[in-house]
């Protein structure tokens, strides 16, 4: 499995049959610049992924900041600690709102 994920890998798995988690991991302060997400996401503060980070339990993570940067690389990083299988959007939020897809708000 690669580190990344395309924004139209993404689309595609999200609408099969595939048990996927995607997580917002943007800063708390991006969020509140930009409170839309990828429809079905759920927002967990990258700051705290050592509280939350080893209750994810079985499901493939997909994760997601900005730009698709160092937030998901680290975010990443630290969620193998867990032996948890976490690849992050390639380009971001921003790669995926410029391709047009759906997005819903917090």
């Amino acid at each position: 499995m690669t580190d990344v994920i395309s924004p139209d890998e993404l689309e595609n798995m999200l609408s099969g049959q595939n048990p996927l988690r995607v997580l917002d991991v943007r800063r708390r302060s991006d969020i509140q610049e930009d409170p839309s997400m990828i429809p079905g996401a759920e927002w967990k503060d990258p700051e705290a992924v050592d509280t939350w980070g080893n209750e994810l339990g079985e499901k493939e993570v997909v994760i997601y900041c900005v730009r698709g940067g160092s937030v998901s690389k680290a975010t990443q990083e630290k969620l193998r600690e867990y032996t948890i299988k976490a690849r992050y959007i390639e380009g971001g939020f921003e790669a995926w709102k410029k391709l047009g897809k759906p997005t819903s708000k917090r």
